[in-house]
């Protein structure tokens, strides 16, 4: 593995963690060089939903590259863009009641992102943009002007403005009513808060620690921005596309945000590609004022169209993976029980799911002990506190049965020690 010490940057991360040299991969597993396989609780940071060179989308990629499809073509009209975005109006938008204009804002979720907080700013004049503690929104300049995790805010190397940080749902774990800081504020003359021109929030925070907000919660935002005429821009890069059970995170909470970023999944076979959802009356961008050189790489419209086709004509996966969802959350929950002295505590929704432990260093040995029994996740949260687990929606319930017990016993040698 010289090669990679030698010429890759220091910046690399994930490779620190998983010291082997991967070479295949199919649904819920990777192989490295040599042949062992690894349980794939990562899937991508959120990217693989629908696992690893998943058979159907593989086959309708092999065949459009086939035929000489066209690979690129900016913001031109192509067959794969027109098929994409039938499909997704047709099985995603309609069936929920969404009105929305769709924007290619470039391949990654910061690309989305970045587009929502520009037209927000467009729209309505304004320059400030509300995020919240522990959020996570990219690596790029505006985006991480709404990120909370303060080293990856020190890489910026510029100072981060124009965005004010408010409680996450529980971050006062109750001592205050909901939104009474922020509505205070917005409120008082004297507050010195600047007018709003967004709020952007995740329905699940996901590198935050997998901090889940309430339903209830996500309702009483979208009301206090429809009350001071707030736009509000659901971030939902990684925990869109079924990762909570719904396709949007914000289904359940009965809202439709002004804007909705989307990215990692929502291409289906983990090929670059990003989406920022607008509300028709937002569409005031003129032409080429927001555009990028890969904002439609086509063959991921084809696997995202086939990925939409196969797994959102109806509502069996959806269900999948909240019963598998629960499975993990019965398991987590007597993981915490069995080490009361430990002070454990498990998170989540839908197959977004975490154990929180007292200190980084022990989320990241339970981590590190899964991995030399084969089975790959993360940590997350302001500290790495969080043993994170994002498996493909996919999987199989044998796979999860392994993969729950790999985790029994990761936990067990770190805190027996």
């Amino acid at each position: 593995m010289s090669i990679f010490e030698e010429l890759e940057s220091e910046v690399r991360s994930y490779s620190r963690g998983w010291p082997v040299v991967f070479d295949r991969a199919q649904g819920s597993w990777l192989y490295d060089e040599s042949g062992k396989p690894y349980l794939d609780f990562f899937a991508g940071a959120g990217a693989l939903n629908y696992g690893h060179n998943n058979p159907q989308l593989k086959q309708a990629l092999i065949d459009y590259i086939q035929r000489d499809g066209v690979t690129h073509a900016l913001d031109m009209f192509t067959v794969a863009k027109r098929d994409f975005l039938q499909s997704f109006r047709d099985k995603i938008l309609d069936p929920r009641g969404l009105n929305y204009k769709v924007v290619f804002p470039g391949p990654g979720g910061a690309n989305a992102v970045e587009a929502a907080l520009k037209l927000a700013r467009k729209v309505t004049g304004k320059e400030s943009v509300i995020n919240f503690t522990n959020a996570f929104h990219g690596m790029t300049l505006g985006a991480l002007s709404v990120t909370g995790n303060s080293m990856k805010r020190g890489g910026a190397g510029v100072p981060l403005v124009h965005a004010t940080p408010m409680p996450y749902d529980k971050y006062f774990d109750g001592a205050m009513p909901d939104f009474l800081y922020f509505e205070k504020l917005l409120e008082d003359s004297g507050s010195g808060l600047n007018e709003p021109a967004a709020v952007i929030v995740e329905g699940v925070q996901g590198e935050g620690g997998i901090n889940a907000a309430r339903l209830e919660w996500l309702k009483g935002l979208d009301d206090l921005c429809k009350r001071h005429n707030i736009l509000l821009i659901l971030d939902d890069v990684q925990m869109g596309c079924g990762r909570t059970g719904p396709f949007f995170s914000f289904e359940d909470a009965g809202i439709k945000p002004d804007i909705v970023c989307l990215s990692k999944s929502i291409g289906g076979y983990g090929i670059p590609m990003a989406l920022t959802l607008i509300k028709p009356e937002l569409d005031v961008w003129e032409p080429g004022e927001h555009n990028g050189t890969f904002r439609g790489i086509s063959p991921a419209f084809v696997t995202a169209k086939e990925a939409i086709d196969v797994y959102w004509s109806d509502d069996e996966l959806e269900k999948s993976t909240k019963a598998k969802g629960e499975r993990i959350a019965a398991a987590f929950s007597g993981i915490v029980e069995a080490y009361p002295e430990a002070n454990l505590f498990a998170k989540g929704r839908g197959l977004a799911r975490g154990i929180e432990f007292e200190s980084g260093d022990l989320a990241g040995r339970v981590c590190a002990e899964a991995f030399a029994r084969g089975l790959l996740m993360e940590t997350s949260g302001p500290d790495g506190e969080v043993m994170k687990l994002l498996p493909p929606l996919t999987l199989t319930d044998d796979e999860l049965t392994q993969g729950l017990s790999i985790i029994d016993e990761s936990v067990k040698a770190v805190l027996k020690k």
